[in-house]
């Protein structure tokens, strides 16, 4: 049987409060060579179990193991994290602010070989686009440039695993998706794993080869991102990873929906807008730009349903809709 990659056996870490935090036992194996999204609400334990994979924590109980050896935790190295993994954090502390770019990304390289320095610095700066901001001083950086340099300084190591925690939180939307698709051809080209904390389910859906779900520091569910969007097992993924209605039994049947389940989940792309000559009882009380859709929030006794609409200026508020629902999830 093969040694996993990277591997979580029964592992814990509990904080003092009057609520439980951390990390309850929990087992995951991580494979080599791909994208690893956590995903959960705040305070269900994502950037713990990340600093436990990377060795910055010491687990309660249980270990870390990678390539079949126990990962040791701060008590037992001087410089915690292990030395095959790079972690990026919100936090650019590390940088050197006066300093060129260039410099802060070709210092993590030995001096031994100065071409071959400059070369995989080159290479850095042109992956990731960031070229024209390398004779730039980090100081006169925006917050998401900067991460594009704390980025960069942990790729040109080559590590076998990168770990992000909300990365991109500060990268604006334009070089966003572009720092996503970089990141992924990396992953592609060297066979580099990455394990990413995020919140964003635009974000993980497509940058992620599987998701793992945190509830209360426990794994609820696991699988590939289009599998658990389509079909979530549980109504907290399903609100995770939409912007979805959830009716209770008593008003899905008000809708003239049969269930006998405690609630149904409704995504935006799942309702259809007619106008008919009877029947037109649910009222469009806002209407939200959001590019290349618009979000209809529509309303009928108390009940609010979500609809995506890509026919713009067909609706304004106070239209009066029928809606055809084409499909939902029971939970």
């Amino acid at each position: 049987m093969a040694t996993p990659f990277l591997q979580a056996i029964s592992v814990s870490k509990t904080y003092p409060g009057a609520l439980v935090s951390g990390i309850q036992k929990t087992d995951i194996t991580i494979n080599k060579g791909g994208i690893t999204a956590i995903i959960g609400e705040s305070g269900s334990g994502k950037s713990t179990l990340l600093k436990l994979l990377f060795g910055l924590l010491s687990p309660d109980t249980g270990e870390v193991q990678f390539k079949g050896e126990r990962i040791r935790g701060p008590a037992e190295k001087l410089i915690p994290g292990h030395e095959a993994m790079k972690m990026v954090t919100q936090q650019t502390d590390d940088l050197n602010l006066y300093a060129k770019v260039w410099d802060n990304i070709a210092s993590m390289l030995p001096h031994n070989d100065l071409k071959a320095k400059q070369e995989k610095t080159e290479k850095m700066l042109r992956q990731l686009k960031m070229t024209p901001l390398a004779d730039k001083r980090v100081v006169d950086l925006s917050g998401g440039e900067k991460q594009r340099v704390a980025i960069a300084r942990a790729l040109i190591v080559n590590p076998e695993i990168l770990l992000l925690d909300e990365p991109f939180n500060q990268v604006d939307t334009s070089f966003r998706e572009g720092l996503q698709h970089d990141i992924r051809q990396i992953v592609k080209e060297t066979g580099l794993t990455v394990i990413i904390v995020s919140h964003d389910p635009a974000e993980v859906l497509s940058m992620a080869d599987e998701l793992l779900v945190l509830k209360n520091g426990e794994i609820l569910e696991s699988g590939d991102p289009k599998t658990m969007y389509r079909k979530p097992k549980h109504l907290y993924t399903a609100k995770l990873l939409t912007n979805c209605t959830v009716l209770t039994c008593a008003e899905a049947k008000i809708c003239g929906l049969k269930t006998k389940t405690d609630h149904i989940v409704i995504y935006p792309e799942w309702v259809e807008t007619v106008k008919t000559w009877t029947r037109n009882d649910w009222e469009i009380k806002q209407v939200l730009f959001k590019g290349c859709y618009e979000d209809l929030i529509v309303e009928r006794k108390g009940i609010t349903i979500r609809v995506l609409n890509d026919q713009f200026g067909k609706y304004v508020e106070g239209n009066k809709v029928n809606l055809k629902l084409n499909r939902w999830l029971e939970y």
